[in-house]
């Protein structure tokens, strides 16, 4: 306790809790002086002592990010800067400028533009009479920019922050603040040549980024709503059904099922129809033998669909990237704009078993990492005259690119010709890299490799056949 603490105290104690005991004599040193004038002085020194940093009152600050958002050390902005690097390079090599628009909208510029996702949008308190929001995407206010300053042909990319009310998943890149990285092509030109070469940057990107093996899954939304009227989905529900289809990725079919019969009140025969068709998958021969089905054939939006999906292969073949490129009918991207293509690239390695239907690098699990399609009425939806400005784009989920790098780049080798072992043992202390390789002369003749650990300084001979599965199993253990 401080001085100030004592005489606070003693002042409280010894004036108003006792002064009604007190004789009129021993009044005599506060003679006119009030109980409310003691209250007063009490105060004003309790006032002094929170100035002066006394315990008592003193807030404790918690010293954390906000959910769903994290700090970057020097070595992973090394690693940003790289990617970075590697994405513009890329679209500028196929021609594209860049613009930068505000981190908030009105809020009327992005309602109704996401479906059920419009719940994620984070909204802003009234400013000066205005309602505001964080911007979800970049595309919305793209849109909004093309109709604002009525340009109707142009080739952007733009890369900045957006934002979501979303359940974050740290370890699998998903944040509730985070980059995007969009390339779009704005204006009219011949069917399907845009949409191809938006597919050729995401496989461009990808190659070049070596994240791994990768597939790009393609649809149409004209597809999906041809296939959903054809198995009886009523045209107040294509959307909501549009919405639980875009969870196959993430839930088994029986569940999918489940949600659209029981929870959006699909009925069964109609949910079975879906479940046969979003089971396939395939190229331009899956087009064409679509086109020829007994019901597909039924819907001229299918059948126009299809029709510009078989074109949309011939020009991935001249780009030579239908290898990573695969027609699937159950890709369906919950967005509302999506008028036309629609895409989405996921990883596609070998790693264990991953969460909620997710693939990804060995001991990685993330989603997509990156996705887009059509949305030629989106501009329209902004201008005054609703002129329509058609529009193709896709945008890189950058932030599940870090998590992996990032856990790539944790495998260090020292850069020297002649490195003495203690010295490398020492930088590994000092770098907290929890294990070490050692492969000398008779670890060699002997076939295993000796693994260190740096902590404990314990050493064991692995045979080199079991080495990757006891790094596991001891980089777990961490």
């Amino acid at each position: 306790m401080n001085a100030l603490g004592v005489v606070s105290r003693r002042l409280c104690a010894g004036v108003a809790g006792r002064v009604s005991g007190w004789s009129a004599h021993s009044l005599r040193p506060f003679a006119g002086i009030t109980v409310s004038q003691i209250d007063e002085e009490v105060a004003k020194l309790l006032e002094l002592k929170a100035q002066l940093g006394g315990d008592e009152g003193k807030h404790q600050f918690t010293l954390k990010t906000a959910k769903g958002t994290r700090d970057y050390n020097p070595k992973q902005m090394a690693i940003r800067e790289k990617v970075f690097n590697t994405i513009i390079g890329c679209f500028k090599r196929h021609g594209a400028e860049t613009i930068d628009t505000p981190v908030f909208e009105l809020k009327e510029t992005l309602t109704g533009k996401y479906g059920e996702d419009s719940k994620l949008i984070y909204d802003l308190k009234d400013q000066g009479g205005e309602l505001l929001s964080l911007r979800y995407d970049l595309t919305v206010p793209f849109a909004r920019y093309l109709a604002m300053n009525k340009i109707s042909n142009i080739k952007r990319y733009h890369i900045a922050k957006v934002y979501r009310r979303d359940n974050p998943a740290m370890t699998r890149g998903r944040y509730r603040e985070f980059y995007q990285c969009d390339f779009d092509i704005a204006g009219q030109y011949d069917p399907m040549i845009p949409d191809a070469e938006c597919l050729k940057i995401v496989h461009e990107i990808l190659s070049e980024l070596e994240l791994g093996d990768f597939r790009i899954k393609v649809n149409d939304r004209r597809i999906l709503d041809g296939m959903f009227a054809v198995c009886g989905v009523p045209d107040d529900k294509f959307r909501t059904i549009c919405s639980t289809v875009d969870k196959l990725d993430k839930m088994s079919w029986e569940d999918v099922r489940s949600e659209m019969v029981k929870e959006k009140g699909l009925s069964e025969e109609a949910a079975d129809q879906i479940g046969q068709y979003v089971s396939m998958q395939g190229g331009k021969d899956l087009a064409e033998r679509l086109l020829q089905d007994a019901k597909m054939s039924q819907s001229k939006q299918a059948c126009a669909g299809l029709t510009d999906m078989k074109l949309l292969f011939s020009y991935l073949e001249l780009f030579q990237v239908t290898d990573k490129v695969v027609f699937d009918l159950s890709l369906a991207r919950g967005l509302d704009y999506y008028t036309g293509v629609i895409y989405e690239a996921i990883l596609t390695q070998n790693g264990p078993a991953p969460e909620a239907g997710e693939k990804g690098e060995e001991g990685v699990s993330v989603g997509s990492v990156a996705g887009g399609g059509r949305y030629d009425g989106l501009v329209g939806m902004f201008d005054p005259k609703g002129r329509k400005v058609p529009c193709v784009g896709v945008s890189i989920g950058i932030e599940r690119v870090f998590s992996i790098l990032e856990q790539k780049a944790e495998a260090e080798v020292m850069y020297k010709k002649n490195p003495k072992l203690l010295s490398q043992l020492q930088h590994c202390e000092d770098s907290g890299i929890p294990l070490v390789a050692i492969l000398g002369e008779q670890e060699l003749k002997d076939g295993v490799v000796k693994l260190r650990d740096v902590h404990s300084r314990e050493e064991a001979d692995v045979l080199r056949a079991e080495l990757v599965e006891e790094i596991k199993k001891r980089i777990a253990d961490v």
